[in-house]
């Protein structure tokens, strides 16, 4: 059984799509880390993968602890959309909704948002292998 304690050190394909306030896609993006903690309170933390060449130092990525939103990764090799790092057979994919809470107003500089996991099953089309 999936708990939180239970997703420390596994591999994790992140499937995001952001919204704006009207309901519109904005944007989608596949990120890819490994769990490095685990808290009810503050979420779950996951250090990114990045290229070899990239800059020095690790990023963290802070998702909300709901599990519902994770499944069993396929086996197969993955490709990113932020960094183009290449991830073979991660332990699960985990995919949330995230909406624009509300319209952002004249100069406003902060932008609120609201996370909702994505219980439906991801479809992963694996690409056909040449005999």
């Amino acid at each position: 059984m999936l708990t939180l304690e239970t997703t420390i050190e596994k591999i994790c394909l992140i499937g995001l799509t952001y919204f704006n306030a009207e309901g519109e896609m904005l944007k989608q993006s596949l990120l890819a880390g490994k769990v490095s903690s685990s808290d009810a309170e503050n979420g779950i933390g996951i250090e990114l993968f990045a290229k070899e060449n990239s800059e020095p130092g690790r990023k963290q990525f802070l998702i909300p602890t709901d599990l519902s939103c994770w499944f069993t990764a396929p086996k197969g090799r993955f490709n990113t959309s932020v960094e183009g790092v290449t991830v073979t057979n991660p332990d699960f994919l985990v995919t949330w909704d995230i909406y624009q809470s509300r319209r952002v107003e004249n100069d406003e500089q902060m932008q609120w948002w609201e996370w909702k996991p994505r219980i439906e099953k991801p479809r992963v089309e694996q690409p056909s292998v040449s005999v």
